[in-house]
């Protein structure tokens, strides 16, 4: 099982564009046979700040998600608009609901 936390901070005045692209690829992700969880939150001080919490089944799995067309669409619409870059921070499952 693989469990990651990516935070992507969007430029002021590009929320709706950043929505636009995530809800894209949350619908597909969401589909793939790999994909155990796909969250999209934000931080509740700053509507810029994004977090997707996000869980595969593997590896394996999440090499395929970065291959799909609804991923490469979404990194075509934000990478225009994120300030810094995506950060990514990896998790070992403890107590992980239905895992």
């Amino acid at each position: 099982m693989l469990i990651q936390l990516v935070n992507i901070k969007v430029q002021e005045g590009t929320r709706d564009t950043f929505l636009e692209a995530f809800t894209i690829n949350c619908e597909g992700t969401r589909k793939e046979a790999g994909n155990i969880r796909f969250d999209l939150l934000h931080d509740p001080e700053d509507e810029n700040n994004f977090f997707v919490y996000e869980i595969f089944e593997s590896e394996a799995a999440l090499d395929e998600h970065r291959k799909t067309e609804h991923y490469q669409t979404c990194v075509k619409m934000i990478d225009p608009i994120t300030l810094g870059g995506r950060s990514k921070t990896y998790f070992t499952p403890v107590l992980v609901q239905d895992a």
